[in-house]
C-alpha cells in the first residue's frame, strides 16, 4: 500500500527540507542524493510507496538541479498525490523499459553520490552498471544528521508521541502481571498503544525475571511470577513520529538488592539527562550515565549505549555512545536509557525521550521514574 506523510507539513516545508538535504549533499563533497522509499523518502517528500515492490522510486537531488522523484507509471498517481511532490518533476516509466538508464541521464557520470541505507541492492548494482564511473556512500554515514534537528512542528509530534506512551504506561500498570504469560502483556501494551493514536507498533518488550537481564528479549510464553523484575520497552509511530521508552515494574515487594539497582539506574538516567545542553558531545550523555553505573560496581553490566535519535522512526542518528563527538544542538531528540542486567537473576531499564532545549533538556516521557509495585 502507499500512504502519505500526516499534517501539519506543507509543501512548502517538503521543499525547504530537501534544499537542505541538497545543500548538505554539497557541503559534504556529494554529487548528489538518491534516496529510495523509506523514512528519508517520507521525510523528503511526504511520499511513501511500498517498501516491496521490486520496481524502482528513487528521488534524485543534485544541487544546482531540479528535483526528479523517478517512479513507476502504475504509481505515479499515487505519487502525484504526496502533500511534498509540488515543486518535484515526477519522471515516470514503464513496464518494459530501462528505469536505470532514464535515472543516469540524470546523474554525474564519474560523481560519487548518497544512497538511501535500506535502497536494494538490485537497483545499487544496476545504476552501478549504467554508470560505472560513479561511487555511492550511505546516507547515515554521509550525512548522519540530515533529519536529526527537528522543527517545531516536528517536536510538537514527538511529544504527542511520548504522551501517548506515557498514557501506556500508566494503563499497563493497572493490569494483573503475576501469573500471566509475557506475550499476553505485550499483546496489552500494543493494543493501549494503538488506543491512544498509535498507527505502528514497533515493539513490545516485556522481559520477565531472568529474561530482563537480556536488554532485546523476544518476547515468549514464560509465565510471569510474583517476585519477577518486569523490564517494559514499548513504542512505535503516531502521525508518522517515535515514542520510545523503558521502565521497569516488580511483581510484589521487591528484594533491597532491586530496590537499590532499580535507584541506580534512576540516579544514572537522571545523570545523563542532566548532561544534556547545547554543544555537549553526544558521548558525554553516555558518560555521566555510565559513569554513576561503574562507580557503584555494576558497570560490566550496562551492555549498551545509552541512547539513539528518535524521529520519522524508532532509531536513527544521532547516538548517545563513546566516540560520538557530535555536538549536541538544539531541536535534536533521543533516548537516555541506561540499564544493568545481571544474568541469569533481572534487569534494570529506565528510558525517557529528551530533547535539546537552548539550555538544557526537555523530557517528553513524564511517567514516574520510581519503583512501580504491580500485580
Amino acid at each position: 500500500m502507499t500512504g502519505t506523510a500526516p499534517a501539519p507539513f506543507t509543501a512548502d516545508d517538503y521543499r525547504a527540507r530537501r534544499d537542505r538535504a541538497a545543500r548538505a549533499a554539497a557541503d559534504a563533497g556529494l554529487a548528489g542524493l538518491l534516496v529510495a522509499p523509506g523514512p528519508d523518502l517520507v521525510w523528503l517528500t511526504g511520499y511513501a510507496p511500498t517498501a516491496e515492490t521490486e520496481r524502482l522510486t528513487l528521488l534524485v537531488l543534485v544541487p544546482g538541479q531540479d528535483p526528479v522523484l523517478v517512479v513507476p507509471a502504475l504509481e505515479a498517481p499515487d505519487a502525484a498525490k504526496a502533500v511534498g511532490v509540488p515543486g518535484l518533476a515526477l519522471r515516470d516509466w514503464t513496464d518494459g523499459k530501462d528505469p536505470y538508464a532514464a535515472t543516469a541521464a540524470l546523474l554525474d557520470a564519474s560523481g560519487r553520490f548518497g544512497i538511501s541505507d535500506n535502497a536494494w541492492a538490485l537497483h545499487l548494482l544496476a545504476l552501478q552498471k549504467a554508470l560505472p564511473g560513479t561511487s555511492y556512500a550511505s546516507l547515515t554515514d554521509a550525512l548522519p544528521m540530515l533529519r536529526a534537528v527537528k522543527d517545531t512542528a516536528e517536536l510538537e509530534l514527538l511529544a504527542a508521541a511520548g504522551a501517548a506512551a506515557d498514557a501506556t504506561f500508566e494503563e499497563i500498570r493497572k493490569v494483573p502481571f503475576g501469573g500471566r504469560r509475557e506475550s499476553e502483556v505485550a499483546a496489552d501494551l500494543a493494543h493501549l498503544l494503538r488506543r491512544f493514536g498509535h498507527s505502528q507498533v514497533d515493539f513490545t518488550i516485556v522481559a520477565s525475571g531472568p529474561n530482563g537481564a537480556n536488554p532485546h528479549h523476544e518476547v515468549g510464553d514464560r509465565v510471569i511470577e510474583r517476585g519477577d523484575m518486569v523490564v517494559l520497552d514499548f513504542g512505535g509511530l503516531k502521525d508518522g513520529y517515535g515514542s520510545d521508552t523503558s521502565r521497569t515494574v516488580h511483581v510484589g515487594e521487591p528484594t533491597d538488592e532491586e530496590r537499590r539497582v532499580h535507584d541506580l539506574v534512576r540516579q544514572a538516567q537522571e545523570a545523563g539527562y542532566r548532561a544534556v545542553r547545547p554543544g555537549v558531545a553526544c558521548q558525554e550523555v553516555d558518560r555521566a550515565a555510565r559513569a554513576v553505573i561503574a562507580d557503584a560496581g555494576y558497570g560490566e553490566y550496562f551492555i549498551h549505549r545509552t541512547g539513539h535519535g528518535i524521529g520519522v522512526t524508532t532509531h536513527e542518528p544521532p547516538y548517545m555512545i563513546e566516540g560520538e563527538e557530535q555536538p549536541l544542538v538544539p531541536g535534536m531528540c533521543f533516548s537516555v536509557e541506561p540499564g544493568v542486567y545481571l544474568p541469569g537473576r533481572f534487569g534494570v531499564r529506565i528510558e525517557d525521550i529528551v530533547t535539546v532545549t537552548e539550555d538544557g533538556g526537555r523530557r517528553l516521557n513524564d511517567t514516574t521514574r520510581e519503583m512501580v509495585i504491580v500485580d
